[in-house]
This record gives structure tokens, C-alpha cells and sequence, in this order.
């Protein structure tokens, strides 16, 4: 009241009229309407405005559709996952009661009978014998192909160009002396604990084979181990201190061949080459049968990653070949923890990276992903 007072009388001393004084109400209420407007209107019209949306309404109408999306991706998603369970799960089935399974399961009976039980005779056979006739069957052909240069259907998909091109000879003869007596002297002995272990388990020697099924998960699991396994102990061989008197040996070849895959200094030999391997079956319990195809599968594959050559069809060994090339780089079997610890950014940005697949042609990756000249780098 005292407000519109003082309004009445400063119309009454300025003479203004009542259009005029109409006006000057209508201005007076809009001033009083800002003032007491809530201070959050403006920032709630500024969210609006930044978010791209002129109401709440279009806000729930996005939000919807978001959710609509979601829940198409999900379907999606579960029926892409059932159809793949499905198709692992058939071909699993295929290969355990249609083919592979019951032949196995003979041959093992027969072989079993043949030894009359003798477990430590099977289990040297199994754990020893098949997988050294596999790396040393595997290396021989790749020797053949380093020491004479053919035949050139190998040594065409040479890695590192020019290098080992042929083989020096008497580096070559120091690298299968060690080993040879890696292997003799080490590996083999350290299967007298293994032995224990696994028939303390007891299901080693079962007259029974696991499944096709069981055995990829057995896989799986090895392959997590020895991954885990090697490269924390790989990376421990390159500290410093240690690297000089133990790890130095391996990496005189800066361009690996097959047989190098297991050229270590004896300690080395014993944690980063053996123990990763044989860590696996000896958590699970696993069947002789399962020892002997993993530990086969794991020496061919760490020939292949040595070996120097990118061949069709086999998997890439340029990962562990650029670690030899850079030396600290690349330390790990897959290279899932390199990605993590980030040792492989070098790796990343090279051609070597780029050649890092399998090689479904015939055409080597050397030629179609050549490097790039010198100055260009």
C-alpha cells in the first residue's frame, strides 16, 4: 500500500495521463515479475538449450528410444550368443561321438593295454616323448629351409629380409646344443615332481578320455596360465640386474629361428619356458592325454612365434619377432597383457603390427605390406 502510494502521488506531481500512467503500471509489473521470478528459471532454460531439446516432453521421447535401442541390442546380442553356444556346442558334439571321440577313446584303451598300466611308463611317453618328436619334427623341416635356403615356398615369407639367409652355421649347432640339453637336463626331470602331483589327483590315468568339451576348457584355462605366467616372468628376466647373466643368452639371436624357442639359460629355462607350461595341468588334474597334446601345441606354437617365417595358415609370429628385434617390446604369449601394461605401443605403430594376422593368401605379407623407406620413416 505505501508502494502504490508513492506511485499515485509521483502521478499526480508529473501530470502524466492515463494512457501514459497505463504504461507505466504495465512497466512497473513486468520489473516486479523479474524480481521475483525464482533465480533456477534461467539455468532450467539454459539446460534445455545446451541439452538440444525445447521440453521435457522431447527429453522422455529420447529417453524411450534410447531404451527401445537398448533393448534391441540386447536381443540381438543373447540370440547372436545362443547361436554361437549352439554351433560350439554341435561341432563339439560332431567331433566327440561322431569322429575323433570314439577313435581317441580306442586308441587310448589300446595303447593303455599295450603298456599293462605302467603309469610312469605312460606318463614319460605322453609328457616326454610326443612332445619332443613334435617340436624336433616341426624344427627339422624349418632347419632345412635355414641351412640351405630351401624350399623357397618357406623361406620367401622370411620376416627380417636378409637375415639368417643362410643360417650361421656354428651359432646354429651352439643353439641346438643348449637345446638339447634344456630339455634332457631340465624339462625332463622336472616331470619326476609333475608326475606326483598328477596321480596324487588321480584322474591322470584314467582308462576313460575326458570329453572333446572338457578339453577345450582345459585349453582355455592352460592358455590363461601360461600367459599370465610367462610374461611376468618374461619381464622379470629383462630387469637389469638380471638381464646381463641370464637373459642376454636368448636374445644373441636378434633374428629367431625355431630351435631358439627354447635356447635359454638353465634358470630361464626352469620359470619362464617350463613352469608356465606345466602350471595348468597341474591346477586341473588333467588327463595324460590332455598333458601330452598341450604340451605338443605349446612347443610347436613357441617354434612358430621363433621361427622367422610369416607361412600361410599358421598363426602371425611377427609379435614375438619384433621382440627380439626391439628387445623391449611385446613380452607376452598373446599379447593381452602387453596391451593392458601398455608394452606394445611400438609395436602398434609399425608395419610389423599391420602384418600381425593370419595369412589366408598366398602372397607374403612382406610384399604387401612392405616398410617404408627409411627417409620416409
Amino acid at each position: 500500500m505505501q508502494s502504490f502510494s508513492r506511485f499515485e502521488s509521483a502521478l499526480l506531481d508529473t501530470g502524466t495521463s492515463g494512457a501514459s500512467a497505463f504504461q507505466l503500471i504495465y512497466s512497473s509489473s513486468l520489473k516486479c515479475c523479474k524480481k521475483s521470478t525464482p533465480k533456477r528459471l534461467p539455468s532450467i532454460i539454459k539446460m534445455e538449450r545446451d541439452s538440444g531439446y525445447s521440453s521435457t516432453a522431447e527429453l522422455q521421447k529420447q529417453g524411450e528410444k534410447l531404451w527401445d535401442a537398448l533393448k534391441i541390442s540386447a536381443y540381438v546380442f543373447s540370440t547372436g550368443l545362443l547361436m554361437f553356444t549352439a554351433l560350439v556346442n554341435s561341432v563339439s558334439w560332431f567331433m566327440q561321438n561322431i569322429t575323433l571321440g570314439n577313435f581317441w577313446q580306442t586308441a587310448w584303451l589300446e595303447f593303455y593295454n599295450y603298456m599293462e598300466g605302467d603309469e610312469w611308463t605312460i606318463f614319460l611317453f605322453g609328457a616326454a616323448l610326443v612332445p619332443a618328436l613334435a617340436f624336433w619334427g616341426f624344427n627339422g623341416i624349418l632347419l632345412v629351409a635355414d641351412i640351405t635356403g630351401k624350399p623357397t615356398f618357406i623361406t620367401r615369407y622370411r620376416i627380417q629380409l636378409g637375415k639368417n639367409d643362410p643360417v650361421d652355421t656354428k651359432k646354429l649347432w651352439k643353439a641346438i646344443y643348449t637345446a638339447l640339453g634344456n630339455q634332457f637336463f631340465i624339462s625332463f626331470p622336472m616331470l619326476v615332481p609333475m608326475f606326483y602331483i598328477m596321480k596324487s589327483w588321480g584322474n591322470t590315468f584314467s582308462e576313460e578320455l575326458p570329453t572333446f568339451q572338457w578339453f577345450l576348457v582345459e585349453l582355455s584355462i592352460f592358455t590363461v596360465v601360461e600367459e599370465i605366467l610367462f610374461y611376468y616372468t618374461h619381464r622379470l628376466v629383462h630387469h637389469p640386474v638380471l638381464y646381463k647373466y641370464i637373459h642376454k643368452k636368448h636374445h644373441e639371436w636378434t633374428a629367431p629361428i625355431g630351435v631358439v624357442s627354447i635356447y635359454a639359460h638353465p634358470i630361464e629355462h626352469i620359470i619362464s619356458n617350463t613352469l608356465p607350461v606345466m602350471t595348468g595341468p597341474m591346477i586341473m588334474g588333467s588327463h595324460i592325454v590332455s598333458i601330452s597334446a598341450w604340451f605338443s601345441l605349446a612347443l610347436v606354437t613357441t617354434s612358430i612365434s621363433h621361427c622367422g617365417y610369416h607361412l600361410p595358415f599358421l598363426p602371425s609370429p611377427e609379435f614375438h619377432d619384433f621382440h627380439h628385434l626391439k628387445f623391449n617390446q611385446c613380452y607376452g604369449v598373446l599379447g593381452v597383457l602387453d596391451f593392458l601394461h601398455g608394452t606394445d605401443r611400438v609395436f602398434r605403430q609399425t608395419k610389423a603390427f599391420e602384418r600381425h594376422k593370419v595369412l589366408l593368401g598366398l602372397t607374403p605379407l612382406s610384399e604387401s605390406i612392405p616398410e617404408l623407406p627409411k627417409k620416409a620413416e
